[in-house]
């Protein structure tokens, strides 16, 4: 059929048809690319089932380069990939339930954090994750108080070391029993008595639409004290698919119009029956929030 094609001159007229096509495929190559728009990174713990070392190559495979929740001792590891740690652990005990709010635990997190916060800067990192700890029968507004006493005393060194301290916000209802950080007017209160810009909250889209709903709006009237985020599928904290009821494209548009600049995290537990299918999930959710 080649040999016709020559002999009759078909080829040359088809050959407009044949670089068409290739365009096309050139065009669509190029619409898989993320757009730059939102930083996306996913948290390890999620993906744990694969080495880290696996992980941080499917990530670039899929083109982006963070991870979430990861300590010093792996930072190596990252590294040696070029990717970047978005939210980091101390090295010391990230307890969610023995946090801030409680005066007993100040010594042990006040030196966490002061060890903590140049080593995050020092290896040019810049946000670091904190948690409020378990009520405990105690007073939201006794609780507000603990918490500022002891982070104060750690916030200087964060200032000066360009490193953000950034308290999750958790559910109370399904996951994090008793949390006392399982509210967004909570944790705004704790960042106007802070008085500091590098402390901000860490906002699970998860967990606040299990405990007061209403995401969009809460994102746009809060956005200045939002300094991160992490997704997950409700009810179930799977896929972020139409299996479930949050909307994420209208979501992170939402977060894209306040000019957030900082990461999006991806936090579902994936539902896949193999690491293929896993990873699978993982690239879709990144292209739902790629807006």
């Amino acid at each position: 059929m080649i040999k016709n094609l020559l002999l009759t001159g078909t080829a040359v007229a088809a050959s407009p048809v044949i670089s068409l096509a290739c365009s096309d495929v050139a065009v669509t190559a190029k619409e898989e690319k993320l757009k730059g728009n939102i930083n996306h990174s996913v948290c390890q713990w999620t993906y744990n089932f694969l080495p880290l070392d696996e992980l941080c190559q499917a990530v670039k495979k899929i083109g982006f380069s963070a991870l979430d929740l990861v300590g010093p001792k792996d930072w190596p590891t990252l590294q040696k990939y070029g990717i970047f740690s978005s939210m980091c652990y101390t090295a010391g005990e990230n307890s969610l339930t023995k946090g801030w709010n409680d005066p007993s635990q100040h010594a042990r997190l006040i030196k966490d954090f002061m060890e903590a916060i140049p080593l995050v800067a020092k290896a040019g990192y810049k946000n670091v994750i904190t948690f409020s700890g378990n009520r405990n029968g105690m007073e939201d507004e006794t609780g507000l108080k603990n918490c500022v006493n002891g982070l104060k005393q750690i916030m200087s060194l964060a200032e000066k070391s360009g490193v953000m301290v950034q308290m999750e916000l958790l559910n109370s209802k399904v996951n994090h029993k008793d949390y006392m950080c399982d509210r967004t007017p909570w944790g705004v209160e704790l960042c106007k008595r802070l008085g500091s810009p590098n402390f901000k909250l860490l906002y699970d889209i998860y967990h606040m639409q299990i405990d007061e709903g209403d995401v969009i709006r809460t994102i746009q009237d809060n956005q200045q004290y939002i300094g991160h985020y992490h997704t997950g599928g409700v009810p179930g904290r799977h896929e972020i698919d139409d299996s479930q009821e949050l909307y994420y494209p209208a979501i992170m548009k939402a977060i894209l119009a306040t000019g957030f600049k900082d990461y999006v995290a991806q936090e579902f537990i994936p539902t896949g029956k193999d690491n293929s299918d896993k990873i699978a999930s993982l690239k879709n959710a990144i292209k739902i929030c790629d807006v």
